[in-house]
Formats: structure tokens, sequence, C-alpha cells
């Protein structure tokens, strides 16, 4: 049996792996230092001269000017998006709401670690990705640090002075003190995010004037330029504010990128009665209502240009400058087919009837300005906040109504997967469970929020809520409850499990055994940390070999020993001590695709040794792993 993993890829390591396979000739070695004796350390290294060398008939030079962006510690937050982790998920099922049937996900945790977590299980899978995050104002930021380096400080890090003082690269204005650290935050976070989004998926990300040039710029970089979509704009409030030194805002930006743009069919919105009363049938036409365009154009084309008679016997040339836009032969077919309209008396400039029935989309097209009479706005947002908790717990939730166009834009399918990595209030919880309501969808949502810690004078803290994630799950089971009871009729999934971020449930002696004296192996015995339950190391098997966190988990007992069975058989797991030939056996004979237990578990040696034999008799192609 394999020994599972338990942490997350070294995705570096995984980068290595598929360059070293396209380029063999780039492999070589190097010293990475010296062992106790004196002896070289040697390990396997990518040449970046002959890789360069085979990627590029130019190779740029470390002193040649290029375009990029770049900033103080950007090759640090690389890194960090790539190491690994030992961490894992712990289920909470006094926090859930229907744990044993609902395909949602609420998981508190910091959400570089959580979306590390998700890769093996949700690589490829995820069709929408929302995420507000912190607009980099100063006081918003709760990942590492504060975010708020002096100035001082951030010139010593980014170099922009050298030891005589002397300015290096831009004004100080132009840049800002808080660039950097928004950066290495957001920067690792998109890059696992676009691996979790299906080939066919999107991205949305709000973001206002702060760090829309900074984002927009590092979007670019990860998702590609040429995956760009859109940079929406959101009217936000619907008044000017007085106050405002210069110019009152009333807009934020969402930034839409697509994985692969040409794998994405952006989804439209459903046709207004006003864009329908432009189409008329005033001949009757049994093709059903139009509308017509005009039938001349700028570009000159002399076999354009030629006259056209009227029913009413009236010859009319094109305009001066312009031609028609159609050949002779092109317009006598459609004049043939009733295509060509004359005005109701048959003596107008002829234009081409365009029938409702022949439009390429059934909707419309989405336009770049969501204006808030449409998707709602600021105050919006606050206000179903407030409403659903009874106070205003939570400053600039957005509504409801956003995201729905944004779920819209997105395209879904019914079963879709929509992930919100910083997730707040829920509103896209919120709105998912609205819209499955409104029309039976099965759209599931995966809710990532750090436990920010609410101050101690906020109502927020005075209420009960003693994190941000307190509110978001409360602003759920509300939510549901609401639109369960408006809705009496409709089936959706209101419910969500609870899952914690934390370390991993293995001890220090799981991953590192070879640091251990065999001596010592009898008292390291136990590698599972005492706190940790039965159910904990499920899930963290789940997320290991790749099962979705959502599936559908039963709990049997074959000869008084739990047996957790996942998604009806993919995977059969027993963390038991004194587990039998007779536990094996029936287990066996379930044919799971995944067998699991602990290495130490087994009763005996004779049970050990009739083990694989067991397997090889009733399910010779069950993978086996042990803990």
């Amino acid at each position: 049996m394999d020994k599972m993993k338990m942490h997350t890829a070294n995705k570096a390591d995984e980068n290595f792996k598929k360059l070293a396979a396209l380029f063999p000739n780039a492999v070589t070695e190097t010293i990475a230092g010296y062992d106790e004796n004196g002896k070289a350390i040697i390990e396997r290294a990518i040449d970046k001269d002959v890789l360069m060398q085979e990627i590029s008939s130019k190779v740029v030079e470390e002193n040649e000017e290029r375009y990029q962006f770049t900033w103080p510690d950007k090759k640090k937050s690389v890194l960090l998006a790539n190491a690994p982790i030992n961490k894992t998920l712990r289920p909470c099922r006094e926090e859930s709401v229907d744990f044993d049937h609902t395909e949602n996900l609420y998981i508190e945790g910091d959400n570089l670690e959580v979306l590390k977590l998700l890769q093996e299980t949700y690589l490829g899978k995820i069709k929408m990705i929302y995420i507000d995050p912190p607009y980099n104002t100063g006081n918003d930021f709760v990942y590492e640090d504060d975010f708020a380096q002096s100035t001082e400080e951030y010139l010593d890090n980014s170099g922009q002075f050298d030891e005589e003082g002397n300015r290096l690269v831009k004004n100080l204005d132009s840049n800002g003190r808080f660039h950097t650290d928004w950066l290495n935050m957001l920067y690792p976070r998109l890059k696992l995010a676009k691996d979790l989004l299906s080939d066919d998926g999107v991205i949305f990300i709000s973001i206002d004037d702060n760090e829309q040039e900074n984002l927009k710029k590092c979007c670019d970089e990860v998702f590609g330029s040429q995956n760009f979509v859109a940079q929406l704009v959101w009217e936000r409030a619907f008044s000017p504010k007085n106050d405002a030194r210069f110019v009152s805002n009333s807009h934020d930006y969402v930034l839409m990128y697509a994985k692969i743009i040409d794998k994405f069919v952006i989804g439209r919105l459903p046709r207004t009665e006003e864009a329908n009363a432009r189409y008329k049938n005033p001949d009757n036409d049994p093709r059903g209502p139009w509308m017509s365009s005009d039938i001349s154009v700028k570009t000159y084309n002399s076999a354009c240009d030629y006259p056209i008679t009227t029913p009413s016997g009236r010859v009319i040339e094109p305009p001066a400058g312009r031609c028609w836009r159609l050949s002779k032969k092109a317009f006598l077919e459609r004049l043939q087919d009733n295509r060509i309209w004359f005005g109701p008396e048959g003596n107008g400039v002829p234009r081409i009837k365009r029938f409702l029935s022949d439009l390429k989309y059934t909707g419309m097209a989405p336009t770049s300005i969501m204006f808030y009479k449409e998707v709602g706005h600021s105050q919006e947002g606050a206000q179903e906040v407030s409403k659903l908790l009874d106070g205003g717990f939570f400053n600039g939730p957005k509504p409801q109504r956003l995201i729905q166009r944004l779920i819209t834009l997105a395209n879904l399918k019914d079963d879709s997967i929509i992930v919100d990595f910083f997730s707040g209030s829920a509103s896209t919880a919120h709105a998912v469970m609205q819209l499955n309501a409104e029309n039976g969808g099965k759209r599931k949502f995966i809710m990532v929020q750090l436990p920010e810690k609410t101050d101690e004078k906020s109502e927020a803290y005075k209420a009960g809520y003693k994190n941000i994630c307190e509110i978001g799950k409360e602003r759920i089971r509300r939510a549901a409850r609401k639109i369960a009871e408006e809705n009496p009729e409709a089936k959706f999934d209101g419910g969500f499990r609870v899952l914690k971020c934390d370390s991993s449930n293995m001890k220090d002696v799981y991953y590192q055994s070879s640091e251990y004296e065999p001596s010592l192996f009898s008292s390291l015995e136990e590698n599972i940390k005492e706190d940790r339950t039965p159910e904990d190391l499920l899930f963290q098997v789940m997320l290991d070999l790749g099962v979705l966190l959502s599936g559908k988990i039963e709990e049997t007992t074959i000869a008084g020993k739990k047996v957790f069975n996942v998604e009806d058989n993919y995977l059969i797991a027993c963390f038991d001590d004194n587990v039998t030939d007779e536990v094996i056996t029936e287990i066996a004979k379930q044919q799971p695709y995944y067998f699991v237990m602990r290495d130490s578990s087994m009763a005996s040696d004779s049970v050990a040794t009739n083990f694989e034999q067991i397997f090889a008799t009733y399910s010779p192609s069950t993978e086996r792993r042990v803990l």
C-alpha cells in the first residue's frame, strides 16, 4: 500500500518536471550545499541559458530594457504561490446547515492556504470566481500585516533612492507606499485561482480607482492579456456627495477575465419589452416582427453604386459620397424575398428588414456600464444585510442583483460551482441561492473567509458576532429561510458545510520520519494528533485524493468498526484500531475505487499478511492507501 502524502502539491517541483520533460537538454546538476561531512549536495536544476535558447530566437539579457510589470518582492510572491503547506480542512458539523446533504461549502481560513488545499480537488472544476478584495485604502487589510509601511520603509524596500539620496525611478506620488504589499498579497492568490477555473471559466474582481491600474496589469500577467473580456463599470451610488473635495465618485469597476477566451461564451441578458418593442410588423410579414436599417455605407464601391426604383416608380440614388451596402444582385435577391422596405407608401428610401426571429442570439449583449437601476447600488447591498441580521454589521457588501448580473454573464450551467474567496458578508452565497430558487438551478457555492475579529466597540461585536465568518454564516442561514418562505414551491440547497483551515492532522514524524532514530519509533508509532477525530482524517484524505468536499458521506459499522463511505464506494475509509480480516474482507467486497486506513491499525501481523490477498481476491483494482 502507498503512503498518503497529506500535504499540498509543490507546484515548483511540478513545473520543474514539466520543463524537464519538454526540454531534457536544459536539465543540469548544481551544488546546493554541503553536508556535515563536507560532501557536496548535488541537485537537478534548469539551465536558464539553454532554456532561453530553446524557447526564443531572441534572449532578453538582464540589463536590456523590456516591457514588464514588477514590484519589490515579486519573486517571493511567486514562490509563495508555489510552496507546499501541511494544512487541512476540519469539518464543523455544529456550525453547518444540513451537513449530510448540502453541496455548498463555507471555509474559514486564510484564503491563500485554502486555495492551495483546493488545488487537488477542484483543479479545472470552477466555472466562476467572484472576489471583492480589499481596495487598498490603508485601513482594510487583514492578511499577514496591515499593509501600511512608512514612507521610509517603502523607499528603502523599493530602491527608489540610491545611497546618496538620488531618486532612481518614478515620482513618489505616482506610486504610493501601499502598492507593493497589496500586490504581494493578491498576486499569489490570483495565480492559484486561475488553476481552479475550468477552460470555459471566468473570474470577476471588484476594485476601485486605488488599485484598478495595478490590478489590470497583474491580471494581464496572470491570466494573459488575450483573455481580458471587459472592465465593467458599476454605478454604485445613486446621488452625488456634495462634500467631495473634487469629484464625487459614483462608480467602481469589475474586471472580467476568461480562463481561455476562445472557450468562453458570455451569457446574454434577457430581452426587455423596450427592446422587443422596436420590432414591428406593419406589412404583416409571416416571418414576424422586424426592424429596418440603413442600406447605404460610407465606404465607396462602384459595384454598389446603382439606381433603385421604388414600387411607386421613384428612382433613388445612393447619398452623395456613399454607396449601397449590397451589390445589385444581392439587392434583387432580398427584394424578391421581401426583405427590402420602401416605407408604408412604397416610395421611401430603401431599408433592409431585420427580423426578430433571425437574431443570432436570443438575449441581448451586455454593456460595459452596469446601472444601479438594473443591478443595485451600495446602499441596497447594505440594506440587504441590515434587514436580514437586524443591524448594519458589515461595511460595503455588494447587492445581490450585482452578483446575479455577473452570474448571468458567466453563462453558468445549472450545476456549476461558484467560488468567492473574499466572501465577507456572503453576498455571493445569497445571490446563488436566490437564483436557484427562482429558476430551479443547482449551482453550488464555495465561500472562503478569514475569521477576522470584529472590533469590540462595533455593533457587530455587541450583537454577538465575534468575527466576520459568524456574520457570513448567519446571513446564509437567514437568507435561506427567507428565500424558502418567499418561494414555498422552490427546491434549492439552503445548507452549507463549514470547514475550518487548521494544521495537518498528522504529527511531524509523519512527514519527517527519516530524521528520527529507529529506536524512537515505538514511542512515535501514533502519527496522528490526539485531538483529531476520524472525520477530521476523512476530510484530509478527501483533499489528498481529490474527492469533492461536498461529496455524500455515509457512516456505517462493520464488525464493530466505524467505516466511512464517500460517493457510493468511490472512497471507503476506516481509521479505527484493531481492524480484522472480517472488516477488510467486507470492505473489499464493496469494490471501492480507494480504500484508506491507518498503517498501525491492523489487529495482527496475520491481518497485515492477508491484506493484499483479500483485495487481490475481491477487488484487485482498488487503490489502497495508508496513513
